[in-house]
This record gives structure tokens, C-alpha cells and sequence, in this order.
């Protein structure tokens, strides 16, 4: 029987549920035990069948002798103990974004994991798209030549609650992040300048909160190639995810995913199915090939396709555009003088 590692998740609300569903049907993982703070939420169901650990205390999850990872799910506020707890304890650990809110903190959580020798990996899931890793590929292979401009859209088809506005640490930090990574990846290059404009154009509770719901993001790049990032808090038609490198000898793209791929024409109109509705149902395979990736390095000992320091550096892009946004100017990345 092939090996298996065990996993623990801290943190049970929409992604730390997710995370269990495919655990459950995992050939490389075996859920051991889960971890929140309204456990009550987890009696019952599925998952208490499911494990041998139910219980609202974290640490007893990251000091269980059969869990060898820790899925970190939990409130960002809490990652960095978290994370600092697991390296002491020598488990390998998950953290979805961001690692914290401080760069500074990260920093440190990141110092803990280096030390202790644990992989590390962040929830960074579009990397594990089909579609954006082969055009990642594409751009590797050199098939499109020197990359130029990357273009990147990413609308969500809803706003979020304002309760969770208030704690999301905004947009750059909370939607924007996952883009700020996914544009590394495919440019391969570092980013050495942010400028950002922004605006509230949608729902006021995003200024309340000293938020936007819409950006238009550019970034240069340490070659002096390009990037634009297009934010929306909402899409009327639904889950709006593509992007595009344009390249010296082409251009390579993603475009949306629908439900089905049927086009009807008739002679009033052309029509096909609105994108899919939200990440959930758009990046279903990714998070399940993220999770597969990570337990195959552990058991094989191999790289991680995206590191802690790629979680620190899309945090570091996501406070560049905080500040241009805050400054109305450019703002260079040298200038936040924090060394990742």
C-alpha cells in the first residue's frame, strides 16, 4: 500500500472544509484530525466520522503524533504563531494567504521554518491551474519570445460580506494577492515598481472600511517588461479569470472556463455559458493538485513549486499598491525596505 502522510487542518470554515473534502479522497493524504474554534460546527458530520481529532485547541492538532502537516485555515492574524509552532514541532506546513498581515512577521515565521527544515508551502492554487501552468510553459519554453506585457483580469461575481471586509486587510492583500503571484510566475522576473489607481464603485461598505472594489494595477519589471493587473469586487456575468503574455515572437493566453463549452447561434444572437460562477467551482482541480503536490514533495523529498518566499513577496506587492493607492504615485519596491 503506497504511503501516505497524515494531515491535520486548523481552521474549518469554507477553505478548511474544501481542504477536507479532498483530503478525504486523497491517494497521498489522510486526514488525522481538525481543529476550530466553533466545534460544534463539526459534530455530527462527515469529518467527525471521518478522524480520530475533533477539538477547538490548534496546538493539539500540530502535537499529534500521526500528523506530519498542518494545514494553517485559520484567521490571518493567527498564522504566524501558528506556522512558528508547527516548525518547533517539525511538522510540514500549508498556509493559505496571506502568511500575515507584517511583513516583518512573516519574515519571522519564515526564519522558523528555514531553521527547523520543514517544507513550507502557501495557498497560492492558480499556479496549479492547467490552463495558467501551461501557459507559464509556454512562456518558459520561449515560445513566445522575451515576455513584454503580461495582462492579468481577475473579477469576483460578488462583493464580500463588510464583516469580512474589515478583517480582510484589503483588496491588494486579500483578492489582489493571488494575482501579484501569478504574474511572477509568469514573468519569471521580479517586480521593482507598483503604481495603482483605484476606486469605490460599487458598494460603499468597501469605503467605509477604508477599502476600493476596483484597480487598475502596473508593474515594472526588473528587465523593464511590463505588467497590468484588473481588479473588480464585481462581476455581473460571474467569475472572471484570464490572462495573456505577450511576447518579442507571440502571444499565449487563458481565457475563462464555462460550464460547457456549447455555443448556439441563431439569427437573433450567439450565445454561450456565462464563466463559471466563483473560485470554488473555477479552481476545483487546482486545489486538489496543490494538495497532491504538496504531499508528493514530502514523500518524495522534492521542491515545492511555490515556497514561503513567494508568499512574502506577493505580500510585499500587495503593500507597494496599498501605499500607491494611499500616495497617488509609483512606489518602488526598494523603498519598503524589507529584504525578502
Amino acid at each position: 500500500m503506497e504511503r501516505k502522510i497524515g494531515i491535520g487542518i486548523i481552521g474549518f470554515g469554507r477553505i478548511g472544509r474544501l481542504h477536507a473534502d479532498n483530503a478525504l479522497v486523497s491517494d497521498k493524504v489522510v486526514l488525522k484530525g481538525v481543529s476550530d474554534l466553533f466545534i460544534d460546527q463539526i459534530k455530527g458530520t462527515k469529518y467527525e466520522q471521518a478522524v480520530n481529532l475533533v477539538t477547538d485547541d490548534p496546538y493539539e492538532i500540530i502535537n499529534h503524533d500521526e500528523i506530519d502537516a498542518v494545514f494553517i485555515c485559520a484567521n490571518t492574524d493567527s498564522h504566524v504563531d501558528l506556522i512558528t509552532a508547527c516548525a518547533s514541532a517539525g511538522k510540514h506546513v500549508f498556509c493559505e494567504k496571506p502568511i500575515s498581515f507584517n511583513l516583518e512577521e512573516t519574515k519571522k515565521a519564515l526564519e522558523a521554518v528555514n531553521q527547523s527544515g520543514v517544507k513550507f508551502q502557501v495557498g497560492f492554487n492558480r499556479r496549479f491551474d492547467k490552463h495558467f501552468r501551461k501557459v507559464q510553459e509556454t512562456v518558459r519554453k520561449g515560445d513566445i519570445g522575451d515576455p513584454h506585457i503580461i495582462k492579468i483580469t481577475s473579477r469576483d461575481p460578488e462583493t464580500p460580506p463588510e464583516a469580512y471586509i474589515k478583517r480582510s486587510g484589503g483588496m491588494f492583500m486579500d483578492m489582489t494577492i493571488h494575482d501579484f503571484d501569478m504574474i511572477r510566475y509568469l514573468s519569471g522576473k521580479e517586480v521593482v515598481e507598483v503604481s495603482v489607481k483605484a476606486a469605490n464603485l460599487i458598494d460603499p461598505k468597501f469605503g467605509r472600511n477604508d477599502d476600493v472594489d476596483t484597480a487598475i494595477i502596473t508593474l515594472t519589471f526588473e528587465d523593464g517588461s511590463l505588467g497590468v493587473i484588473d481588479n473588480s469586487r464585481e462581476a455581473a456575468y460571474g467569475y472572471d479569470q484570464r490572462i495573456e503574455v505577450f511576447g518579442s515572437k507571440g502571444v499565449v493566453s487563458a481565457n475563462n472556463e464555462q460550464p460547457t463549452n456549447v455555443e448556439i447561434s441563431t439569427k437573433e444572437s450567439v450565445t454561450v455559458d456565462h464563466p463559471k460562477y466563483f473560485f470554488l467551482e473555477r479552481y476545483h482541480d487546482a486545489y486538489v493538485d496543490e494538495m497532491e503536490e504538496f504531499a508528493k514533495a514530502i514523500l518524495d523529498d522534492e521542491p515545492l513549486l511555490l515556497t514561503g518566499e513567494d508568499g512574502a513577496k506577493a505580500e510585499q506587492l500587495a503593500k507597494a499598491a496599498k501605499l500607491s493607492r494611499d500616495q497617488n504615485r509609483p512606489v518602488s519596491i526598494s523603498e519598503l525596505n524589507v529584504t525578502i
